[in-house]
This record gives C-alpha cells, structure tokens and sequence, in this order.
C-alpha cells in the first residue's frame, strides 16, 4: 500500500467509524430528547452551554446554532463560571452541560450553581451513572460508539454524536417555532448566508430614482431620461402610472432610423419581465442572467393575471446591486 493509500484507508475508516456512531445516536434516541426540548421550549430564559475541553469548543457551537435559530442561547466556560462568571446563569434559564465522561471537575460548581437556585439542568454524557446524568433533570446518553481513533483516547466519535446532538435539539426547536428564512436573515446580515437570504427591496433603488416616461413622450425626450438616470433603460407607464413597457439599448437598435420621430410607446418592449420586491434578490439574479439582461423592474402587485398584470414600479434592481452584496 502506498503512502496515498495509507492515508485514505484511514479517512475512510475514521468516517466510517463516526457514520456507525451516529447511527447508534440516531437509534438511541427516546423520549429524554423530547423532554429536552420542552423543557427548553418552556423555560422563559436562555440555554447556557458549558463544557470543557473538547467539549466546549462543540458546546460553543452548540451555543451559535441556537442562537442563529430562534434560541436565545450562550456559552459560559465552566473554569471562568468558578471565577464570577456563574452570575450569568439565572433563574429562568436551562443549563445545557456536555462531558463525555460526566465526571469533569470542572463542572462541579455549574452543577451545583443549578441545583441551588433550581435551574433545569440537561446534561449530556456517556455513563449513565455519572455525577452530572445523576444530578441533571433530563439525562441524554451518548451510546458507548468507539472512538474513530482506533486507541480511544482521542476524542473523536463522542464529539460528532454530541454535535450531531446539539444539531437536533437546535432543528427541533427551530421547527416547533416555525423560524423562517426571514427569521434566519435577521441573525445573519452579513456574509454569503445574509446574500443570499437579501430581499430585491433590500437592494433595489427606490421608485424615485427610477427612469419613468409615459408611451407618448417623444424620444428625444426620452433619451435625456434614460441617460441621466444611468441604468441604460426607460419604463414606459401609462396615464395611471402603471407599467407597460421599457425602452432598451435593443429598442433603441431597432429603431436607429428615423429613432427621434417617435414616441416611447412606439419603441418599446411591452409587457417587460418584473419581480416583486418581496422576492429573493437570488432569484433576481437567476432572471437577469437566464435572460441575458442587466436590470429589473420591481413592481407592486397588479390588477390582472400572469406578467401582463397592471402593475406600479415600486423600484429598479440592477445586476451590479446584487454583485456588490455578494449575491451571485
């Protein structure tokens, strides 16, 4: 076997070993989950994550996932929880505590914290006759899954089962309380998951900034509009301000000759294609780059069916606003 090969047979059986793991995870489950869950659901406070080592860098995840899903939560290290920062932990709150053995000292006065003041304590270990499953309200069992090191001393399936954990209990609460992806944009504005949740009215420039003639506007006119505003196109309305067409570099083409003889409404394309300002700026961009153009309309609902709907121009998107967040 070569290095290479060496090297792969490994990963491989490290996956292998943590997919079996989570197996048994997913088959161990019972009603302590849910137990969990309602008691989190009904506490009027936050999660408070604590772990160490290994298992407070998965508790800090932990931690950010609910947060991110509707579930206010916080991670406190149980070293620091010793030294003052158990003052975090109050009344109204649910302890979340995490050790793979359920015997880190550490914990001791976290443990205790909770006990003394009846916090609800759920704590996650793999012995069930540990001092933190025996002391917590709900406990939640790691199955004895070997770990993918092969000596079983590096932490390594008990922590993916534990993060797979932390996943389910963070999913289960996101789903009893119906957290949309609107939900999710509010705790993500930034960053590719922010872009890609962006509304077009989040992007789009406003109704008065948009290039307007009505279809019996001479073109002559009609050019000044186009070019002062910026966007290389004019939308045609009607008497009562609805969309009934756009006059493009295209148009323009087409009617090079005698182009100033003409109106607006003769030149342009009518029934252009819209989007709402409700919908994702993602779909935007697939609109723009399925058509081959560079701007949208984005119009108010209309009066009437399909893209022929009398509709009001609530603003314009153009293909650089949504490249310039990010949203390709």
């Amino acid at each position: 076997m070569t290095e290479n090969e060496t090297f792969l047979a490994a990963a491989r059986r490290v996956i292998r070993a943590e997919t079996e793991a989570l197996q048994m995870l997913e088959g161990s489950l019972n009603g302590d989950f849910a137990r969990a869950v309602s008691l989190i659901l009904d506490a009027p406070g936050r999660v408070i994550v604590s772990g160490m080592g290994k298992s407070g860098h998965i508790g800090r995840k932990i931690a950010a996932t609910l947060a991110s899903t509707g579930t206010p939560a916080h991670f406190v290290h149980p070293a620091e929880a010793s030294h003052g920062d158990l003052g975090m932990v109050t009344p109204g709150d649910v302890a979340l505590v995490l050790s793979f053995s359920g015997e880190t000292p550490e914990l001791a006065n976290i443990i205790a914290h909770t006990r003394r003041f009846s916090i609800p304590l759920i704590g996650v270990a793999s012995r069930p006759d540990s001092t933190l499953l025996r002391q917590s309200d709900v406990a939640l069992v790691l199955p004895a899954a070997p770990e993918a090191c092969g000596t079983g001393i590096v932490p390594t399936s008990s922590t993916t089962m534990t993060l797979a954990l932390g996943d389910a209990l963070a999913v289960a609460l996101m789903e009893h309380r119906q957290f949309t992806p609107e939900d999710f944009r509010k705790f993500h504005p930034g960053g590719k998951l922010g872009a890609r949740l962006a509304k077009v009215a989040d992007l789009m420039h406003a109704a008065s900034d948009v290039p307007l003639v009505t279809g019996d506007t001479p073109m002559g006119e009609a050019l000044l509009v186009m070019s002062q505003k910026g966007f290389g196109v004019v939308g045609v309305t009607d008497a009562d301000d609805y969309l009934v067409g756009i006059v493009t570099d295209g148009d323009l083409r087409r009617h090079m000759e005698g182009l100033l003889s003409h109106t607006a409404g003769e030149v342009m394309t009518p029934d252009p294609r819209t989007i709402g300002p409700g919908a994702l700026a993602e779909k935007a961009v697939a609109e723009m780059n399925a058509r081959k153009i560079t701007t949208l309309f984005v119009v108010t609902p209309g009066e009437g069916e399909g893209n022929a709907a009398r509709r009001k121009v609530a603003g314009l998107i153009h293909i650089h606003d949504c490249l310039r967040a990010g949203v390709v």
